[in-house]
Order: C-alpha cells, then structure tokens, then sequence
C-alpha cells in the first residue's frame, strides 16, 4: 500500500484495539442479547476516541453524528452489525471511502458500517480479481496497473471502489471499456436482515447493483471484475481562453459539442467555465487520428492557449487527476445527461453568465458515449442513461460559511435553470438532495424493478439514507 493507505489503516486498526468497547448501559437505546465488540467488528460511540475521525466523510460541509459506528474487519461482522442494529432499530448508513457528495454514507442517531478495512485485493486470474468494499481507487490501481490491466474507474484517488461501481462509474476510459459496473461479475453482500448473499444465486441482484446506488439493497462486502488490458500510454491536451464572456463561453461550448462527438472511443474530453475561463481536456490513450487532429485544430483555433504533454506511462498520467486528497467545503452535483447541445442552448447562457457571476463555480461537460451505450451492457445492468453522449455536473468550493451560503443559493438557482428546461436524467453517482423526484431522475424505467429487488433483499427498509430506494 502507498505509505498514506498504511498510514490510515494502521491508525484505524489500534483504534480498534485501544478504544472502550460499546457498553451495555450506553445511553440512549436498549442493548439486545449480542456480543458486542469482538474480532470482526468494533462499535464506537460519541465518547469514544476514534469516533469523530470514522464519522467524518470527504465533505466538510456534511456534518453527521450517528449514535453507532461499527467499524467492520470481516464479512461476518458485517452480518453481526446488521443484526445489531435490527434489534435495536437502528437505520443504516453504510461508508465505504466516505466519499457521497451528500453524506450518504453517514446519518443521525443511528448505526453507520464502516468498511474501510474490508480492503483487500486478490487475484483469481490474469484477468480477474476480487476487491473488498472499501479498496480505494488508488489502492485497486497501484495493483493492476503494473500487471497492464485496467479497470475503467473514476479519477479521484479516495473513492472507494463499492460506493462507485454500485452507482455505475464514470470516468477517464469509460468510453473505450464501458462504465465500472459493465466489468462487475459478481457480488458478495448482506442484505438487510443480515444474512450473507452472492448475485450468483441471483442474476437480478447483479443487474441491481449495476447502477442501483449504493445503500439500497445490502452491504457489499466482495466484488469480483473482470479487467482489461491497459493502454499504454495517456497524452492530454489543453484548452485555455480567459476573460470570456457568456456569450463567448457558450461559443465555445457549442464548438466543443459539435467535434467532441465525432472522437474515438479511446479520447475522454471535457469542457468546463471557471469563473471567467474555459478549460477543455483532452486525453487520447491512443493514435491522433484524423478526427483527434481536426478537434485540436478546431478548439485549438477556439481558444486563446493549446498546451500538449508528451505521451505518458498510463500509471503517471493517471495521478495527474488523483484530485485532492484532504477533505474540503463543497457542492457537487449531476446537472443532467444531455444527447446534443440543442436541449441546452436555449438557456445554457443564463447558466454560463451566473457561472461567471460566482466566484467558486464551475460548470463542466464531460463526454459519454462510446461503449457506455453498448447493448449487451444495458442488458444486463440497471444504469439507465446509456443513450446518452454528454454528462454534466455542477461543482463548487469554499473557505467560510459566508462564502457558503452564497454559493449554495446560488448553486439551487443553477440546478433550476436546468429542471425548469426538462433535464431529467440525472447521475446516481452525483445527488443532490435537492432533486425533487430523485428516484425517478437517477433511475428512469428501471425504478419499479428495483423496488422489487429491494422489497426482497430489505423488505423493513433497514438500509436508507435521503434519497434510498
């Protein structure tokens, strides 16, 4: 593990070891007839010394306190928590990497899972590995990456993989392989009244987790993936234009929307307005064919600044988009899946003007498309925005509270531009609790069938956090 993995796990470990067991006299709920702390699992209350550094998550702006934390090191304290908390009444928030970008993953006053030692990666085949939940991306990469395997993950280092792949996965090479949850296989969980179940025994259970948002159904504690054979190398190429003005951005945007979709499988471009400048990437983990010159020429004729890196080993290149690691104030949020430019252009200059308005904004389209739309794919998993060829999210990021709250406003007037003009197909992955009909958003048609799957794995609603199913 990098030395920051260790690092983390170490102190989880001797936390586990050195802090009080949960008593049974502890304030505030009835304890049911169960051993209470053992080798697979530990609870924590308030009182206890690591319970604020597990209940904390990615966000600093979420804070929660539920009344248990079960730090779990096996599957069987999995199920011993879940049955825990059953008796006495206690909702569930599961926590993987922690990283919801609405606390999801935590609640109040009652019993968060947390998973962070369920970490392990092993090998079955050349091309196939088994992953506990809360294996980061990092971790899953510093393993497969010098074998030349890959899997199409997300960018940001922290994320756990069960809480990514249980929403779909989005990222860097999800064009050229599919989203993260196309390479799952099989999954290994705990459903609700805390017996231990595998998707093989149920195709349905699979499909579900395909797509089906983490917190629904179980507690993941395995999942098996197929891999792929790694590209080689990654170059990018970047975009520049400062001082835009709406008008001028949303030029821009309408150029990179005509050409973006007309590049192979094996390039991921996004085009963001920060403040008041344009950014476009491009990575190619490939050949620059003709289409990938003609958009270099294209944006490059766009922009004010084009700068190119050489060809990269894809392990380096990747780290370039590890993000930032320590928590931090911020709101990020699916502002719809979209087919073309059309469905926006009658109102994405209002957007782009309050955009340049806010300082601490940003407003980014990423490109779908490719082998995400692959028919067998959608046959066989529950994500439910496969048409689609252009993702987009809303972000923004704060030191002060006044600075918050300013941004929070005016984030809501953002995402109702959007809902107001018929965007309807939102990323799991990406919530906003202030989705009205969020179920709906995140999961189209499929929704009743998933309802089903969760009446069988959680029929008392066990699991559930603000926008469970």
């Amino acid at each position: 593990m990098e030395r920051k993995e260790f690092l983390k796990t170490a102190l989880l470990v001797n936390a586990a070891i050195i802090a009080k067991p949960l008593l049974a006299m502890a304030k505030g709920f009835v304890i049911a007839d169960f051993p209470l702390s053992n080798n697979n699992v530990t609870y924590y209350k308030k009182s206890d010394a690591p319970y604020d550094l597990l209940r904390k998550g990615f966000n600093k702006r979420i804070e929660k306190f539920p009344q248990i934390i079960a730090l779990c090191s096996t599957k069987e304290g999995v199920a011993q928590a879940v049955k825990y908390a059953v008796a006495n009444k206690l909702p569930i928030a599961i926590k993987s990497g922690g990283h919801c970008m609405e606390g999801f993953s935590s609640n109040n006053g009652g019993m968060v899972i947390n998973l962070s030692l369920l970490n392990k990666l092993e090998w079955v085949e050349d091309f196939v590995v088994k992953v506990g939940p809360g294996c980061t991306l990092a971790n899953l990469y510093n393993n497969i990456l010098p074998k030349q395997k890959i899997l199409p993950g997300g960018s940001c280092a922290g994320v756990g993989i069960s809480g990514l792949v249980t929403g779909g996965g989005y990222g860097l090479m999800s064009r050229l392989f599919g989203l993260t949850c196309d390479s799952l296989q099989e999954v290994t969980m705990i459903d609700g009244k805390g017996n231990s179940v595998n998707s093989k025994d149920n195709p349905e259970l699979l499909w579900a987790c395909k797509g089906g948002g983490s917190g629904n159904f179980g507690i993941v504690t395995e999942l098996k993936f197929k891999l792929h054979t790694a590209p080689k190398t990654m170059q990018s190429v970047r975009f520049k234009t400062k001082n835009a003005t709406a008008q001028k951005a949303k030029q821009i945007f309408k150029t990179w929307f005509e050409e973006s979709k007309l590049l192979p499988n094996h390039c991921f471009s996004a085009c963001l307005l920060n403040g008041k400048t344009v950014y476009i990437l491009l990575t190619n983990t490939s050949k620059t064919t003709a289409a990938v010159q003609r958009f270099i020429n294209t944006l490059s004729a766009a922009s004010q600044t084009t700068s190119k890196t050489a060809a990269q080993p894809l392990a380096t290149a990747l780290k370039t988009y590890y993000g930032r690691q320590a928590p931090m104030n911020f709101k990020n949020a699916s502002a719809g899946l979209y087919k073309s430019f059309n469905e926006i252009e009658p109102f994405i200059e209002e957007v782009l003007q309050k955009v340049i308005n806010t300082p601490g904004m940003i407003y980014q389209v990423n490109t779908v498309g490719g082998a995400v739309q692959n028919a067998e794919f959608e046959k066989t998993s529950c994500f439910a925005h496969r048409s689609y060829f252009y993702f987009s999210e809303l972000q923004a990021y704060w030191e002060t509270p006044t600075q918050g709250n300013k941004l929070m406003a005016r984030f809501e007037e953002v995402q109702q531009l959007f809902s107001k003009n018929n965007i309807t197909a939102q990323y799991r992955n990406y919530p906003d609790v202030n989705f009205k009909n969020s179920l709906q958003l995140y999961y189209g048609t499929n929704l009743e069938r998933l309802k089903a799957v969760k009446k069988t794995y959680d029929p008392n609603n066990v699991l559930q956090h603000e926008q469970s199913i």
